[in-house]
C-alpha cells in the first residue's frame, strides 16, 4: 500500500484514462479498531460493508460503450477497507476498457476488489429495490442537545427493569471524511433485544458524531461497540445506508455473531 502522501486521498487526481487497479486504495481495518478496544482477528461482530454503483461503464469487444449498476459485499473480517475515493477512481477506470463480455469484467473487478481487501469480495449487476424506512424513528424528540462531536457515548442509557425487542431509527447521523472532510449522511437503523435503550440520549449520542472525522465503516463499528458497552443487549444489529457521493454509496452492517443479515435495500435518500 502506498504511503498515503503519494496516494488519490485528499487531493485532485487526472480523470484516469486505462484501467488500472493500482488506483485502489486499501486502508487496514486494525487502525480504527485499535481505538475502539478491538484487537487480533477474533472480533466481537459479524456484517459486511455493501456498496452500491450507479455509474459503471466499460467497452465491450467492438468498443461500444456499457452502462450498468452494481452491487458489491466487502466482508466486515477483511483485513482492509477500500477508501471510497479510490473505489470510485477505479470503477472510472473501466470507462476505457474493452471486456469481451459483463461477466469477465465482473470476474476482474471482483479479482481485483479482492485483493485490495485482503478477503473475498462478491459483486452482482443491479441494485437492491428501495425500502420506505424501518423501525421507529427517534428523530422527532424535542430534546436540547449541545455536543457535536467527539461521540459521547456517556449519553448512552439503558432500563435494565424493561426487557424490549425492537428497531430505532434515524436519518440524523452525520460525520465527516477523515481525508476531504466532507460530510457523510447516513440513515441509521439499530434493532436489539434487551434493555430498553434511552431514546433520548441515543439521539444525543448519534448527533455527537456530527463534527467527528471517521470512515463510514469505523463509524458504525464505534456505534456498536458503544452501545453493547453502555446498553448490555442481548443481540444488536447496526446498519447505517449513507447517502450517494461519485456515484457511490455504502451500507455498513455490524451485528452480534449469530444474527441475520438484514435485507438488502436502499433508502429513499440513497
Amino acid at each position: 500500500m502506498p504511503a498515503i502522501e503519494h496516494s488519490p486521498l485528499g487531493r485532485e487526481v487526472a480523470y484516469p484514462q486505462r484501467f488500472d487497479a493500482g488506483l485502489l486504495y486499501p486502508i487496514p481495518r486494525a487502525q480504527g479498531r485499535a481505538a475502539l478496544g478491538i484487537a487480533g482477528a477474533a472480533l466481537p461482530f459479524v456484517g459486511n460493508d455493501r456498496w452500491h454503483a450507479y455509474e459503471l461503464s466499460w467497452l465491450d469487444a467492438r468498443g461500444k460503450p456499457q452502462v450498468a449498476t452494481a452491487t458489491f459485499e466487502v466482508p466486515a473480517d477483511s483485513p482492509n477497507l477500500i477508501e471510497s475515493k479510490s473505489f470510485k477512481l477505479y470503477l472510472n477506470s473501466c470507462n476505457a476498457a474493452r471486456f469481451p463480455g459483463a461477466d469477465a469484467l465482473r470476474m476482474q473487478v471482483e479479482a481485483d476488489l479482492s485483493a485490495a481487501a485482503g478477503a473475498p469480495v462478491s459483486m452482482a449487476f443491479g441494485l437492491p429495490a428501495m425500502c420506505a424506512g424501518e423501525g421507529d424513528s427517534i428523530d422527532a424528540l424535542e430534546i436540547d442537545i449541545d455536543r457535536y462531536g467527539p461521540p459521547d457515548a456517556s449519553q448512552l442509557a439503558a432500563d435494565a427493569a424493561d426487557d424490549v425487542a425492537e428497531t430505532l431509527a434515524s436519518a440524523l447521523l452525520k460525520s465527516n471524511c477523515p481525508v476531504t472532510g466532507q460530510p457523510d449522511w447516513a440513515d441509521l437503523a439499530i434493532a436489539y433485544s434487551g434493555p430498553r435503550i434511552d431514546r433520548a440520549g441515543l439521539l444525543r449520542y448519534l448527533v455527537s458524531f456530527r463534527d467527528h472525522a471517521e470512515f463510514h465503516e469505523q463509524c458504525v463499528e464505534r456505534i456498536f461497540i458503544d452501545l453493547m458497552a453502555r446498553c448490555r443487549p442481548r443481540s444488536l444489529s447496526v446498519q447505517a445506508r449513507y447517502t450517494r457521493r461519485g456515484g457511490l454509496d455504502i451500507n455498513p452492517w455490524r451485528a452480534t455473531p449469530g444474527e441475520p443479515a438484514p435485507a438488502a435495500n436502499r433508502s429513499e435518500r440513497q
